[in-house]
């Protein structure tokens, strides 16, 4: 191939079609029309005599050819962009940037506001977006840039990922203010009997999601208590008010519940399940200004 020939645009459409295996998917990352990015495919096809990539069940498959080469031009894409934005100035007043977060359900229902609520007073040109990533891809996401940054219970383990705790916290058992144990003194907390008498209510979304939840009930023989299961938090406080469920939450969800809804706050045994939100971040990102300025006000915001 004749490389001073090469539209290196034509690169960044090379490493989206082999991210997402969709040519439509790669053309709404990059904000260009199907048609576009077909016709990208077909001159970069053209430039390395080589098909790239073939039709298979689960998408877009990468010829070897192109297994051999995307990586490589994928970090020489990102090392450009860390050099080009190193140095730059972020004036938030004028600035026009979308910001693409991974948060749960949860993490939307009790970030989100607030932090738009910043944005719009000191940022207002720009725009926010919570992207549905699983978080077992969160790390790959941040690498791919289709995220800036995620907020939850997550563990990043990849490199490249940087974190940052924001503040501790631990899971509550949530009733209506009717609600009463079936044994026992009705106190702070909650007793091991006391649950096993209990029809429980839990979430388990997809995204930013950890197991302790599922492995207390299971420690305490409890997983037979849980008739239902959601996959959102959001029904929760409507189930426990309108029956005689209780909700296993954590405790800052269910405090901000309480000025809302008629509900009650127990203690579950040894103070239930603890667990760490954290920031997290691509290291190519560190030392830009704007994504500095992010960080600092989801750390005003959020730590503690």
């Amino acid at each position: 191939m004749n490389f001073r020939q090469l539209d290196l645009n034509l690169l960044r459409v090379l490493c989206a079609v082999q991210r997402t295996g969709s040519v439509t998917e790669a053309g709404r990352q990059l904000a260009m029309s199907q048609p576009t990015v077909s016709n990208a495919l077909a001159r970069l096809r053209n430039s390395f005599g080589d098909a790239l990539f073939v039709r298979s069940p689960s998408g877009l498959h990468p010829t070897r050819l192109a297994q051999r080469i995307i990586p490589e031009v994928a970090a020489h894409l990102r090392d450009l962009e860390t050099l080009l934005c190193r140095g730059e100035s972020f004036d938030p007043a004028s600035a026009d940037v979308h910001w693409r977060l991974s948060l749960s359900d949860l993490g939307e229902m009790m970030f989100l506001p607030p932090l738009a609520g910043v944005l719009r007073a000191e940022c207002p040109h720009s725009r926010l977006s919570n992207v549905a990533v699983d978080a077992a891809r969160v790390s790959a996401a941040l690498e791919a840039r289709d995220i800036d940054l995620a907020i939850g219970i997550l563990l990043p383990e990849h490199v490249g990922i940087a974190s940052e705790s924001l503040f501790h916290e631990h899971f509550v058992a949530l009733t209506g203010s009717h609600w009463r144990p079936a044994v026992g003194r009705a106190g702070k907390g909650l007793s091991t009997q006391q649950l096993t008498q209990a029809s429980l209510a839990v979430a388990a979304p997809t995204a930013t999601f950890h197991g302790s939840v599922e492995a207390m009930l299971t420690r305490l023989k409890l997983s037979d208590r849980a008739v239902v299961r959601a996959r959102h938090y959001g029904a929760l406080p409507e189930l426990v008010t309108c029956t005689d469920l209780m909700a296993i939450v954590p405790q800052m969800f269910a405090r901000s519940l309480a000025s809302r809804y008629a509900v009650r706050v127990w203690e579950l045994p040894g103070h239930g399940p603890h667990y760490t939100v954290r920031m997290v971040w691509h290291q190519s990102a560190s030392g830009d200004a704007a994504h500095a300025w992010l960080r600092e006000r989801v750390r005003r915001l959020f730590a503690r």
